[in-house]
């Protein structure tokens, strides 16, 4: 009885015709993928990418600096370190690096600090008839990337002065500074009686719990690390390089920026309860001090320049931000309303830094103006 199961042939040998078109299609994707490859490295050489470096340099004493970048773009940086006079003027103030500046960043914005280490034109004694507004903060308040009169406590001023009005405005911004050291700055400008205190809130200010800083190690580390010195190259990667490091930087990018938006979504919810409570008491605190004072507090809270023209992706903290200072009874203005809809690289000094740019620090303060103004009056 023959069997019941099914008899399946015996697989086919190739022959030589079937070999060759194998070999033929193999040959093609090679070809086909070399070529891409090669297009993908002309074109990166045509039109590059982000490359280069930031250099921010100083002096010992932090009273001179600069902020330096590999182009310059839109024409604003004003400053060109491959002069031969521009450079010598830098070495005399004893600015570190300037070589450096020079052949790899050398488009510049000056750097002037006064007696206290702040952006700004020493700060003196009360002027009768002058009202007196100080602005707390960090690198977005000191103005990083833009020229001193570009900083939006300097656009504060200018526009609290239209119609008579006589109004100074103190910068006590410094790059680097959040919670516990924001509160330290606060103490330090009291002694210069200002009428307004206001606080140029970035959304990395909040402090971070020990707990919250081990759950998020990568930017930990990147934030709280030691600052590792800049890769200096010049001109773009070699031809043959350039899609590996493209595709390596592009992956490092996503890695990171998924990494800071988890970080930024639990820094003001229960995964980082202990340290927001502790940021808010000290917010709190910095409000009831101006109100025994007979003057006035202010929070004025900057957008992180990331999707604002889209899906912007802490609306949130901003409401919790919000919902604190209502509960608190603390004045505060919200700027994500003034930058909503910009696309947020024409907000940014450089392409390589996201500091923002003269143009967004007069929406800032432009948004601001009429708070201060109305608690001034």
């Amino acid at each position: 009885m023959p069997s019941l199961r099914e008899t399946r042939p015996p697989p086919a040998v190739a022959g030589p015709s079937r070999a060759r078109d194998l070999v033929s299609g193999l040959i093609l994707t090679a070809l086909s993928l070399g070529l891409l490859y090669l297009l993908l490295e002309a074109a990166l050489g045509v039109v590059g990418g982000d490359s280069g470096v930031v250099l921010n340099v100083y002096n010992r004493t932090t009273t001179a600096g600069l902020d330096c970048y590999p182009s310059n773009p839109r024409g604003y940086f004003d400053l060109d370190l491959r002069d031969p006079a521009t450079r010598e003027r830098f070495d005399a103030l004893r600015v570190r690096r300037v070589g450096d500046c020079a052949t790899y960043a050398p488009h510049a914005v000056e750097l002037r600090y006064n007696s206290l280490q702040f952006r700004d034109r020493e700060p003196g004694p009360r002027v009768p008839g002058v009202r007196r507004v100080a602005v707390l903060g960090d690198s977005f308040t000191e103005g990083q990337g833009v020229n001193e009169e570009d900083a939006y406590p300097r656009v504060l001023e200018r526009a609290l002065n239209q119609g008579g009005r006589r109004v100074e405005v103190l910068n006590f911004g410094r790059r680097g500074a959040d919670f516990p050291a924001l509160r330290n700055t606060f103490e330090e400008l009291l002694a210069f009686d200002p009428d307004v205190v206001v606080y140029g809130m970035m959304l990395n200010d909040c402090l971070p719990s020990d707990r919250f800083r081990a759950r998020h190690s990568l930017v930990t580390t990147m934030l709280e690390g030691p600052r590792l010195k800049p890769d200096l190259v010049l001109g773009r990667p070699a031809f043959g390089v350039r899609t590996a490091l493209f595709v390596r930087d592009r992956f490092e990018t996503l890695r990171v920026n998924r990494a800071m938006t988890r970080w930024y979504g639990e820094l003001y919810a229960e995964g980082n309860r202990e340290g927001w409570q502790r940021t808010q008491a000290d917010i709190w605190a910095m409000d009831r001090r101006m109100r025994m004072r007979g003057g006035h507090f202010l929070m004025v809270t900057w957008p992180v320049l990331a999707h604002l023209d889209g899906d912007y992706p802490f609306a949130a903290i901003h409401e919790t931000v919000g919902r604190f200072a209502h509960a608190a009874n603390i004045g505060w203005v919200d700027l994500l309303p003034a930058l909503a809809g910009k696309r947020a690289d024409d907000l940014w000094v450089h392409a390589l830094d996201p500091h923002p740019n003269a143009r967004a620090h007069r929406l800032a303060a432009e948004a601001m103006a009429p708070a201060v103004r109305a608690l001034l009056n």
